[in-house]
């Protein structure tokens, strides 16, 4: 029989499980919102496909009762971790009344739960950085136990907003953690035309911060990383760069062809590493997951996608005269 890692890191077996049957919903929900996008029943998708493993993985090696998480537009492996519902989800991606991050008012990929401690996000690529470091910084102003946990991918890592919120959590030693999603491209922008270092992590070093690159195909690596991070945080040894590598399975958006800039044979050579994938196969080889139970998990998983798809579906859209509510002061 195989290692069994995720036993020498103190998970134990239903935890593993709960994390690849939290995975498979945030590709099953992918998948359904493509199909529902190219039907014309919905606008617009940024898809996670690819980058589950780093987005579950991490999410569960922090503690979902007091941490706050400030996730970027692909993030549904973040979110649905930290407590927001298939439904959910699917209401955003109608743009209905009961969508949770913005009552309809915001195209999909802009998460925000105030009870989940799940932080709104803005369009402007990065602005989630800052915005962590202030949160940790008020957090430890109030004398709060929580860690700080922003995502970005590799092109936003070239942005001021980063180089600032990290600068500041450095010279600060704030409990902050980021995590940059490095899937190989900001949109059309390959890797090699985005950074003259090697790895996004090497620039932690310039911020006075441990920086460290893992598997981000691989959940336990990834929560592993995070893990250590987060109790460097809650001891107030300060914030941590933890760069994942993996791949966007699929275009950048609903809105673009990423064939005009990637060869089919280099998605191809991908998706053999596919994270739902060789997840499984891992879980199958230690005794934890089999047939049987893959199938149900994957059946219980499509039971809520389509639960899901019907409700918001057929949910009410917001009134009108809701459009300008929490936006101008009203009397």
């Amino acid at each position: 029989m195989a290692e069994n890692r995720h036993k020498q890191m103190g998970l134990d077996d239903d935890s593993v499980l709960e994390m690849y049957e939290t995975m498979l919903l945030a590709r099953r929900i992918d998948e359904r919102m493509w199909l529902l996008n190219r039907s014309g029943k919905i606008p617009f998708v940024i898809s996670c496909q690819g980058q589950e493993a780093a987005q579950v993985g991490a999410s569960f090696a922090l503690d979902r009762e007091k941490d706050y998480v400030l996730p970027y537009y692909r993030d549904v492996g973040v979110v649905l971790t930290f407590g927001m519902t298939a439904k959910e989800l699917m209401l955003s991606g109608f743009a209905k009344a009961e969508d949770p991050n913005s009552g309809g008012r915001q195209m999909p990929g802009h998460f925000g739960k105030r009870t989940n401690r799940i932080v709104t996000g803005s369009s402007p690529v990065t602005t989630q950085v800052p915005h962590a470091v202030g949160i940790a910084l008020g957090g430890r102003m109030e004398g709060k136990d929580l860690v700080a946990f922003v995502t970005f991918g590799e092109g936003s890592s070239n942005q001021g907003d980063f180089h600032e919120g990290a600068n500041f959590a450095g010279v600060h030693k704030l409990p902050v953690i980021f995590m940059c999603e490095n899937n190989k491209y900001a949109i059309s922008v390959p890797i090699e035309k985005q950074l003259a270092c090697e790895k996004v992590s090497d620039r932690a070093i310039g911020y006075g911060m441990p920086g460290v690159t893992v598997n981000g195909n691989d959940p336990l690596e990834v929560y592993e990383a995070v893990k250590e991070a987060a109790d460097r945080a809650r001891r107030g040894e300060g914030p941590t760069l933890i760069e994942t590598v993996s791949y966007r399975l699929t275009a950048h958006s609903s809105d673009d062809d990423d064939r005009t800039y990637r060869a089919p044979d280099e998605v191809a050579a991908a998706k053999t590493k596919d994270p739902i994938i060789t997840f499984g196969a891992y879980l199958k080889e230690i005794g934890v997951l089999n047939d049987e139970l893959e199938k149900e998990i994957n059946d219980k998983v499509m039971k809520l996608v389509n639960e899901a798809t019907d409700y918001a579906e057929n949910a009410p859209y917001s009134n009108a005269e809701e459009a300008l509510k929490h936006v101008y002061a009203q009397e």
